[in-house]
């Protein structure tokens, strides 16, 4: 995901070597003045950095000195290294798909329409990172536009199961629509509902259930839905399913 960039200037420790690498976040002349500040004449002091981040008795120099304070200073402050970020441009549409570029998404099917059911090396088409992330006006635009919401992955993933893992129920939903087979299951025996109970996501059973999802399917590893839901501790999953069992069995 893109990262936003401050004006500040950032360090990374090396501790192995020693080092501070810093790296300009900012307007030229904040970077300026922290390479002057570098650049500057080797005094000798006597300090010692405590734990606390208090100074006393050690021998260090100008050079060191300005790094260890840049450091303590951006530890105070919290920042962390980053890289600069690529521009949208640079990205491809499956990442554009599941940081829900929308726009981006859109630009890139114009120049090329064979985009919208390209698989990755994995295998997961624009749809699938969408589903997967829960990117639900992506995942609407890219099934308007005739994303096909059957595919699976190489490892046999399916949007379904990406959204119910996620517990993206308005996603699961939406899916659901658009007639995919809800018992699907992945290289595992995982189905859409495994998933969805393993993740604890209550939304997502009861939207699975109420369309009919087999409850009787098992993981390559033996677990039933419930069987799972009882192994992780799930109660709140355990009693959606054991309705579920008796509404089942109601006499009508």
């Amino acid at each position: 995901m893109e990262q936003k960039l401050d004006s500040t200037i950032s360090t990374f420790i090396d501790r192995d070597a020693g080092r501070v690498i810093m790296e300009a976040r900012g307007d030229d002349d904040e970077v300026a003045h922290c390479q002057n500040n570098q650049t500057s004449n080797a005094n000798v002091y006597t300090c010692e950095f405590r734990d606390d981040g208090t100074i006393e008795n050690a021998d260090v120099n100008d050079e060191d000195l300005l790094m260890h304070a840049t450091t303590l200073t951006n530890k105070q402050r919290g920042n962390e290294v980053t890289v600069r970020p690529a521009t949208l441009d640079a990205l491809s549409i499956h990442q554009l798909a599941a940081q829900g570029e929308v726009s981006q998404v859109a630009a890139h099917l114009s120049k090329d329409g064979s985009l919208l059911s390209k698989q990755d090396e994995r295998g997961f088409t624009p749809l699938m990172w969408a589903a997967a992330f829960g990117e639900k006006a992506t995942v609407d635009f890219l099934l308007e536009k005739g994303a096909d919401p059957k595919t699976v992955a190489r490892e046999r993933e399916s949007a379904l199961t990406l959204a119910s893992s996620g517990g993206y129920v308005d996603i699961v939903e939406c899916l659901l629509k658009h007639g995919v087979d809800i018992n699907t299951y992945d290289w595992n025996g995982g189905t859409p509902l495994l998933y969805a109970v393993r993740g604890n996501h209550i939304k997502c059973v009861e939207a699975l259930l109420a369309k009919g999802a087999d409850m009787t399917i098992e993981s390559d590893s033996g677990y039933s839905p419930m069987a799972l839901a009882v192994a992780l501790g799930h109660k709140k999953i355990q009693k959606v399913l054991e309705d579920h069992i008796l509404k089942l069995y109601k006499p009508k």
